[in-house]
């Protein structure tokens, strides 16, 4: 077995999606799913209801009066927002973990996620473009990959960051020579297993690199690069640091100039803390891995 194979053997072991999101994804995937059935999974979970209620409540949801009631907030939201919703609370709780190999302290990981999709989002509002529903969530869960490498099979990352440095390498390529599959790819196959939509998991799968999806896919660019403004925004940075590279393609797709990134960072910036403050509360109150 080569070193690919111990790592995709191992994670199968170790890791698993929580039952109440299991259970809330199968009846979301049914196009006919009855919401009081929904309604009744997440009414049995205080975390799941707990967060959703604080969700669909914030302030930048822009509702006009509190929900109180999961069956409220669902008929609000729509199953398509509410399985954007089940996929972030079942993943984000293990986003709050130490992860040692890639120096990165506990809730490090968890707030460069939801920089890296309010990036993606605010990126594809400020070129008015419309944002497919799901970017929010394929950025925040985007960096999974590390987590699994880093806390559960606990991965050495200095011989990477080694050869990356060495070799001039970006830490992704680096990765594949040393492990045998990056994260990025790792997180993508995870969720897979997970069946998780598609539409998800080939941004988590491709988001460092764009350039080898088969066609094009707004989200995945927006998601793509939403991470390097994360970086550039300094949120989260472990010992990988700024060792990706952005597609040219996907700039060139999006039509980036300098004015409209500067935009994007100052409006995120503006915008994370409270942003930031929810997610981590939820990460407090929800199921976890």
């Amino acid at each position: 077995m080569n070193r690919r194979e111990e790592i995709l053997a191992q994670v199968s072991k170790v890791v698993a999606i929580p039952s109440c999101v299991e259970k809330a994804m199968a009846l979301l995937s049914d196009p006919e799913a009855d919401l009081g059935e929904l309604a009744r999974i997440i009414e049995h979970d205080p975390g799941l209801t707990t967060n959703l209620l604080k969700i669909v409540n914030a302030s930048f949801f822009g509702g006009n009066r509190p929900m109180t009631t999961a069956r409220e907030a669902i008929v609000r939201l729509g199953t398509a927002q509410v399985l954007q919703f089940v996929v972030s609370t079942g993943v984000a709780p293990s986003f709050v973990h130490r992860i040692e190999g890639y120096d990165l302290a506990p809730n490090m990981h968890l707030q460069h996620s939801v920089t890296v999709a309010m990036a993606a989002q605010e990126l594809g509002t400020t070129l008015g473009l419309k944002v497919p529903e799901h970017t929010f969530t394929a950025g925040l869960i985007a960096g999974v990959g590390k987590l699994l490498l880093g806390v559960y099979l606990q991965v050495d990352v200095h011989p990477i960051l080694t050869l990356a440095v060495e070799e001039g390498l970006s830490f992704d390529r680096a990765e594949d020579q040393v492990l045998g599959i990056n994260h990025a790819e790792l997180g993508g196959l995870v969720l897979e297993n997970w069946k998780l939509p598609r539409e998800l998991t080939d941004v988590v799968k491709y988001h460092l690199r764009p350039d080898e999806f088969g066609g094009e896919d707004l989200a995945l660019d927006l998601v793509h690069i939403g991470n390097v403004l994360a970086k550039m925004i300094g949120v989260g940075l472990g010992v990988d640091g700024l060792n990706y590279v952005p597609s040219q393609k996907v700039a060139e797709r999006l039509e980036l100039t300098p004015a409209v990134l500067d935009t994007v960072c100052a409006n995120v910036v503006e915008s994370l803390d409270g942003v930031w403050d929810l997610f981590l509360e939820c990460s407090k109150d929800s199921c976890n891995l």
